[in-house]
């Protein structure tokens, strides 16, 4: 049981940062913007984001023309707002498939990463809020002899 224990204090011991750890580097490109992917659902949102005046543009659309919700503008600010640089970057973003909605949440999860990428330091503040997790809900498949994925046909007697 001693050997158990002398091995534990021993992975501990590799688990624990090195005092000369390096640096996480940012990661920007020649015009001083960072890239991220987010996915959620069927939706893949492509983010560049770059200081400048808080202006989030999707598709070519300002935010309030694209997600008329107030709701889903909110949670695509979320990031920022958590990370307190609200305002502070303008957010180029490219984003297709599934609905507004799972679309949201996909620009959500790339302006979190895109942000690590420009600012490592704010991985700590932004990673216990679940910004950083991919959601790995999707749709399930249908399956052969079922109305839709797991829905029976209506069952009749005669």
């Amino acid at each position: 049981m001693a050997s158990d224990t002398h091995g534990l204090e021993a992975l501990q011991s590799l688990a624990t940062p090195a005092e000369g750890a390096a640096p996480v580097e940012p990661k920007r490109d020649a015009q001083g913007r960072a890239y991220a992917t987010g996915k959620r659902k069927n939706a893949v949102a492509r983010v560049w984001i770059k200081p400048g005046r808080g202006q989030i543009t999707i598709n070519g659309r300002d935010q309030e023309v694209y997600f008329a919700r107030p709701v889903l503008r909110m949670m695509i600010a979320q990031p920022l707002q958590v990370a307190g640089r609200l305002g502070e970057f303008d957010v180029q973003v490219t984003v297709q498939g599934s609905g507004l909605s799972g679309q949201a949440g996909a620009v959500r999860h790339a302006i979190a990463k895109a942000l690590t990428h420009y600012e490592p330091s704010l991985r700590p503040v932004l990673k216990p809020h679940g910004f950083l997790t991919r959601d790995p809900r999707v749709v399930e498949r249908k399956k052969y002899g079922k109305a839709k994925a797991r829905r029976s046909f209506q069952f009749s007697k005669r």
